[in-house]
């Protein structure tokens, strides 16, 4: 079982910045890679943020040179993935959701744990 929570969302006003926060909590042997999705009202969820297998970032062309992600690699955190998100824009407003790809205790991989979003609302 793999817990992730996310934490960070809330009111930001048109051009502020928020940090989100996610962390992978459970029983399972390591996490292979971190991505970020969002979800706006009737809209398709889509992908923000993720890593590739290499582990570099890759982004939405929507928020390009805006956001960035990482991924705290200390002994104590390293379950844990961040967004950075800066010059915020209403069209960023969504539930933005973090997922994860796991090795199990047994070896077996697993794709796509989500966690439960966290709201970001970008208005003045």
């Amino acid at each position: 079982q793999v817990q992730l929570v996310e934490s960070g969302g809330g009111l930001v006003q048109p051009g502020g910045s928020l940090r989100l926060s996610c962390t992978a909590s459970g029983s399972f042997s390591s996490i292979n890679t971190m991505h970020w999705y969002r979800q706006a009202p009737g809209k398709q969820r889509e992908l923000v943020a993720g890593f590739t297998r290499d582990g570099s970032p890759v982004y939405a062309d929507s928020v390009k040179g805006r956001f960035t992600i990482s991924r705290d690699n200390t002994k104590n955190t390293k379950n844990t993935v961040y967004l950075q998100m800066n010059s915020l824009k209403p069209e960023d407003t969504a539930v933005y959701y973090c997922t994860a790809d796991i090795f199990t205790t047994t070896g077996a991989y697993e794709y796509d744990h989500w966690g439960q979003g966290t709201q970001v609302t970008v208005s003045s």
